[in-house]
């Protein structure tokens, strides 16, 4: 008999009595390490080690980044013990434990315990527990003895109070979503620094790309091997310069080779140089545009924000693309139908300010079918755009006011201040990606931690997964 967790669907909670339990019996669950159960464990214990909270620290660790405390796993091993087998009433009396590998930002933990061994006359039971990752690879195992119950249980579930913190809950939903069991085949440009090969690095173990490494051979395994990792098992092309690397790279994406870009330790312009070439690039018959997907604490949902990083002043075409570049990765990551927001000063059309006829003209486009796929609003100002209570008190009666899925900014410089306001003031957190041209391209950067950029490469995959299945 096997039990896969706690059952949800009447909102109780029950036990298994020692009777009931045969040798072999298992259980089990599995639980994604977030940056909230760092946090919250390290509220709830005290241990407040730098491994565990500081990324610059724990970047002069042996793994690089944060990684879970120790007895995480095992509280979660407690987990099932006192949930499911045997559940309520367990009394704990023993517990060992060995620890083999760190548990990352991202990982998913799967604790199962298995009953080993029973005591009939003092209703006792040995668990062998078991923690492994998803890569099947062993991190935490042991034994547990406890006390089984010799009633039966059957309560209310307890409702536990909601805990909000700045915290990357919807980054995580994003690698959810991109669980998939063929990562996407990734053009690594110039990855010759330590940020670089650790984003490849993490990523092709998270199974979410594919890496070919496209640089100096050289410079790019002395990254490696500052970073402390492995990469004999990727591809590596070999490149004198990073102007090389961009056109190589280019050039494995237009042969099908790869499908999709991240850049690695080169300038933007440098990349995308060679990604606009008409002859040569990726070009397609949109304009490029960025996408950030932000995590914002205090806001209820993914909110995507375009574009803050290649389109200075737009035109009102570039604007079409821009927008429907942004339907698209929204499409990718589940959302069918997003409320897109075309931003401005005030929520009417004024003359003297041109992003509010833009704005109007852009809703024109959507409901004559020139844009597709998502439902637009504006002129809308910030406040009405994200707040329903703002957009009552203005009397704006719209699907899209308060509850905006995707912001259009009027241009480069209003977006970027947003971006950086968020990320500053409200501690929100984003993954962003190049769209509208033949393959989704990861713009990383030095400030990008691991789930940062983990996101990015699960967002690339989404995408690339989309028009797959989109193609003839």
């Amino acid at each position: 008999m096997q039990s896969q967790g706690p059952s949800l669907d009447n909102g109780h909670i029950e036990n298994r009595t020692f009777d009931e339990i045969r040798i072999g019996d298992t259980a089990s669950l599995e639980k994604r390490l977030t940056l909230d159960d760092i946090k919250l464990f390290a509220i709830m214990s005290g241990d407040i080690n730098p491994a565990h909270l500081d990324d610059d620290f724990a970047k002069s660790t042996r793994f690089q980044e944060v990684v879970a405390h120790g007895m995480w796993g095992g509280a979660l091993i407690s987990t099932v013990l006192g949930t499911e087998l045997p559940g309520p009433g367990t009394i704990y009396l023993g517990q060992t434990l060995r620890f083999y590998k760190p548990v990352r930002l991202g990982d998913v933990l799967r604790v199962s315990v298995r009953a080993q061994a029973k005591d009939e006359r003092y209703k006792r039971i040995v668990f062998q527990c078991l923690c492994t990752n998803q890569n099947g690879e062993t991190v935490i195992e042991g034994e547990a003895e406890v006390q089984a119950p010799t009633e039966k249980v059957i309560r209310p579930r307890a409702v536990l109070p909601r805990v909000r913190m700045a915290e990357r809950a919807r980054l995580h939903e994003m690698l959810s979503a991109a669980e998939h069991p063929e990562p996407v085949s990734m053009a690594v440009v110039h990855p010759v620094d330590e940020v670089s090969i650790l984003g490849a690095y993490e990523s092709a173990r998270q199974g979410l790309i594919r890496p070919v490494l496209v640089g100096p051979r050289a410079k790019v395994y002395a990254a490696a091997e500052t970073a402390g990792v492995d990469i004999a098992e990727f591809e590596l092309i070999d490149v004198p310069h990073s102007h090389a690397a961009a056109a190589e790279a280019v050039a494995l994406t237009r042969a099908g080779r790869v499908e999709a870009l991240m850049k690695g330790a080169l300038h933007t312009n440098e990349l995308l140089h060679e990604v606009v070439k008409r002859d040569t690039g990726l070009r397609t018959e949109r304009c490029l545009s960025h996408v950030m997907a932000f995590d914002v604490p205090t806001y209820p949902r993914p909110l995507f924000i375009t574009d803050a990083a290649i389109n200075i002043y737009p035109t009102l075409a570039d604007k079409k693309d821009i927008v429907q570049n942004a339907i698209d990765l929204a499409h990718a990551v589940g959302n069918a139908s997003p409320r897109v927001a075309i931003l401005s000063a005030v929520e009417t059309v004024n003359p003297k300010i041109a992003s509010t006829l833009e704005a109007a003209a852009l809703c024109k486009m959507a409901e004559r079918g020139q844009i597709s796929g998502g439902v637009l609003d504006g002129p809308l100002a910030f406040d009405n755009a994200v707040s329903e209570a703002a957009a009552a008190a203005k009397g704006i009666v719209s699907p899209v006011a308060g509850r905006a899925d995707i912001l259009v900014a009027p241009d480069l410089e209003s977006a970027n201040m947003l971006m950086k306001q968020l990320t500053y003031l409200a501690d929100a957190t984003g993954a962003g990606l190049v769209m509208g041209a033949r393959v989704p391209i990861v713009l990383t950067s030095r400030a990008d931690d691991a789930i940062t950029r983990l996101a990015s490469c699960a967002l690339a995959l989404l995408v690339a997964e989309q028009r797959k299945k989109a193609r003839p």
